[in-house]
């Protein structure tokens, strides 16, 4: 059978079928021919196979060409050492201060610490290494600049606000990779959830109970408390985007989000800012704010907030379902999903009372 063959493309004429809407002549169906000679067209003709029009293709690919995209991809892996754009953008503003002219009355090091300072907080926002990294790079810039000694540069270091920060991220990390702070959440509520205000008050004193040890809002309110007001929300039937809301959900987020800033200012160690403003203290009037003496002072106030705040929330926005009978039971579901406390739980909740 002869195989089929087609005029190559580029030896159509321009085909005008319809007149344009501005000409004065009229369509003369006769002269819409394609092919007005073929005798004299039709030796000009180049073969053109019906695979070429469909987009086949007859030529295999030659191994060498994969081996050689192989070699290509292999060659291009990501760079895994710092971004180099944001790493020179951090370099070149320190460098730039460095040998721009100090002002009158500032003295050399401190031009040359506020240059460095300068670098370090471009690394910190452009980021191209991790946080940790940048701070390292500034300070040993410091000191390899002889901006700084070695005793000044570290001094911090011997600080006690810095590390209780840092041993309250430790225990933070531990109370979410070993699951105690759920428990304790589920634990508490099992206990005072049957109506929604003590549901509410449950959630609040579980945040509450929990802040001297995770120093972070987002870590407890959203890493902990947050995926459990969501499953007590769904199990009384108010949910989010279906008209059920006021049912449970807004009083109950609401009030959550409101009193996770009165714990944050209850404890030393809940809140990052916190040791900053002991430092402050210290700085001005020379007086050392401890853990014990910080919680001493905000015990009053903090739990007095915590007990009015919910209850004022739930006369201004009250939620329509006052009682949650399901809540202790979903509670006790998860308890008995979670099993008896794991090793690593029971090592955590004894190395914090001790440490505490």
């Amino acid at each position: 059978m002869a195989s089929l063959s087609l005029p190559s493309r580029h030896l159509l004429p321009k085909l005008t079928p319809f007149p344009s809407l501005h000409s004065s002549t009229q369509f003369n169906p006769n002269k819409f021919n394609p092919f007005p000679n073929p005798t004299t067209r039709l030796s000009s003709f180049k073969p053109l196979h019906l695979t070429h029009l469909l987009g086949f293709t007859t030529t295999a690919p030659r191994a060498s060409s994969s081996a050689a995209t192989a070699r290509a991809v292999q060659a291009a892996e990501p760079w895994q050492g710092a971004h180099l754009k944001p790493l020179m953008a951090s370099i070149a503003t320190g460098l730039l201060l460095w040998f721009l002219p100090k002002p009158s009355g500032v003295s050399t090091n401190a031009w040359q610490l506020l240059s460095i300072f300068m670098a370090t907080i471009v690394g910190i926002i452009s980021q191209p290494l991790p946080l940790g990294a940048v701070a390292i790079l500034g300070l040993a810039a410091s000191v390899l600049t002889k901006t700084l000694t070695y005793a000044a540069a570290f001094s911090a270091f011997g600080h006690q606000i810095p590390w209780l920060v840092a041993l309250a991220f430790f225990f933070a990390k531990g109370f979410i990779k070993t699951g105690l702070g759920t428990r304790i959440a589920y634990h508490i509520v099992s206990l005072a959830g049957s109506s929604s205000l003590g549901l509410g008050y449950s959630l609040v004193f579980s945040e509450a109970l929990l802040a001297p040890a995770i120093p972070s809002v987002s870590a407890r309110a959203g890493g902990i408390i947050l995926p459990l007001v969501k499953s007590l929300c769904s199990a009384c039937g108010s949910n989010v985007g279906d008209g059920t809301e006021d049912r449970l959900g807004s009083w109950l987020t609401f009030t959550c989000f409101q009193t996770s800033v009165i714990s944050s200012a209850m404890f030393l160690t809940a809140m990052a800012a916190n040791p900053l403003c002991a430092t402050l203290t210290f700085n001005a009037i020379k007086t050392t704010i401890g853990w014990g003496d910080w919680a001493k002072a905000a015990l009053v106030p903090g739990v007095v907030s915590l007990i009015l705040v919910p209850l004022i929330l739930y006369v201004i926005y009250p939620p329509t379902v006052k009682n949650s009978p399901d809540a202790p039971r979903l509670a006790r579901d998860k308890l008995r999903q979670m099993g008896p406390m794991a090793r690593n739980e029971k090592i955590m909740a004894a190395t914090l009372l001790l440490t505490v």
